[in-house]
């Protein structure tokens, strides 16, 4: 009998995903836990794995369709269910082990490597995590030790993406080492269709359909600025301090926390120091209420190959400055492999954006609603200024402050700005503060 399989949930607000490209195809047998179809939401991607043996009799939405939550996406005939796993399971055994049977065939001698482990294993394999088959199978074609991966899937499952992001690093130095028939050339992605050859001087149009994750960001921004009453105001502060402190420091943070000591752990210490004092930048509308929130959730804008997303750093205020930077620096690992899960996007009570990292001297960031408050930062210049009556070149940045006027009102934005200023300046004061 064929059992649908179905659009899964896909996280608190998202009720609508786009099937980005299918791993199986019609009449492929299948195992329970392979992914059969990648899916593309508002705000990330995800693998839809089959929850039964079988053979995928019928696909029944294409690549590139809009689908809903509880949708059918296909069926899987579980009539087949044997034949989804019997390839794997007798590579285990040594063919002498059969009663009767006839002498063992001689080992292959070009490859080795599955000579010492059973198929679909990978280095390491004895004591890997939970892992799809999928992931498996990478992991072999790879030679990636599954215990060094870490899995993004529910409860920590190793997905066959996390095996090739983990691979990607790695992949050039072998390939030169390694016969041609054991490094087969990895194939174009599906989704990637070629771009036309432009020619000098042609009008030559590409028309490219906008990802569910641009879609989203265009009608969030056009929807904030619609219903908030959004206001910029700016100021400049001056670096000169905080950049010593981190040279003089830099060598002795690294070796005791293990990662290197940025800019942005300073302004989200400074910002959860200056939202303390003014909570309606913290805040929410609903309604005729505001809901002042006493925790401090700070989200961070993180650049994607698809698109802005924002994860969330959780009570940033009981968090050391290492353990910002590493939740920074494993927000942007991720956000650049596609790992990042539904649960790192969603909340936040503040926004920071650095838009200074691409070059950008001065900027109006515009709200990540419900959200009230988002400050932006940019690049930092020498320039010259005034300090007790004497012109003085100082490494300097710009900051913006976008608030939504509706509940905070212009004096509280400008006293934020101006504290946020003073925390930066005099990093020692900050360290107390925090």
């Amino acid at each position: 009998m064929a059992a649908q399989v179905v659009v899964p949930q896909l996280g608190e607000s998202v009720v609508e995903a786009r099937v980005a490209r299918w791993l199986k195809k019609e009449g492929e047998s299948v195992a329970v836990g392979d992914p059969l179809v990648e899916l593309e939401t508002e705000k990330i991607d995800l693998e839809v794995n089959a929850d039964q043996a079988g053979v995928l009799t019928k696909i029944l939405r294409q690549e590139g369709e809009d689908v809903k939550v509880g949708e059918p996406l296909a069926l899987i005939e579980a009539g087949a269910a044997g034949s989804a796993s019997a390839p794997e399971a007798p590579s285990a055994e040594p063919a002498s082990d059969a009663p009767g049977s006839a002498a063992p065939a001689p080992p292959e001698a070009t490859t080795p490597a599955v000579a010492a482990a059973p198929a679909g294993t990978a280095p390491g394999a004895a004591d890997a995590p939970r892992s799809t088959p999928a992931a498996r199978k990478a992991a072999e074609v790879h030679q990636v030790d599954m215990t060094q991966v870490q899995g993004s899937g529910d409860a920590g499952r190793v997905m066959r993406r996390d095996v090739e992001a983990a691979a990607a690093p790695a992949a050039v130095a072998p390939a030169a080492a390694s016969p041609p028939a054991a490094a087969p050339a990895k194939p174009a992605p599906a989704s990637a269709p070629p771009r036309p050859t432009i020619v000098a001087g042609s009008r030559t149009e590409e028309r490219v359909r906008m990802s569910k994750r641009r879609l989203t960001i265009a009608r969030n921004l056009v929807e904030a600025q619609r219903t908030a009453a959004m206001l910029t105001t700016f100021n400049e502060v001056d670096m000169t301090e905080l950049m010593g402190l981190r040279e003089r420091r830099k060598e002795q943070f690294a070796k005791r926390h293990g990662v290197g000591i940025g800019i942005a752990s300073f302004f989200v210490k400074a910002s959860v120091a200056a939202l303390r004092s003014f909570p309606r930048l913290n805040a929410e509308i609903q309604g005729e209420e505001m809901v002042l929130k006493h925790f401090y959730d700070v989200g961070i804008a993180v650049g994607a190959e698809q698109g802005l997303v924002v994860p969330v750093i959780r009570s940033a205020e009981q968090l050391s400055f290492a353990g910002i930077e590493l939740a920074i620096r494993d927000f942007a690992a991720r956000a650049k492999s596609n790992t990042l899960t539904l649960e790192d996007l969603k909340g936040g009570t503040f926004t920071i954006t650095n838009g200074g990292v691409f070059g950008s001297l001065l900027s109006t960031p515009i709200l990540n609603p419900p959200q009230v408050g988002i400050l932006g930062l940019h690049k930092i210049e020498d320039r010259p200024i005034a300090v007790k009556g004497q012109v003085v070149i100082r490494p300097m940045m710009y900051l913006a402050l976008s608030y939504d006027h509706r509940i905070v009102d212009g004096l509280e934005a400008v006293q934020f700005l101006v504290k946020v200023k003073e925390f930066i300046e005099d990093p020692g004061h900050l360290l107390l503060e925090s």
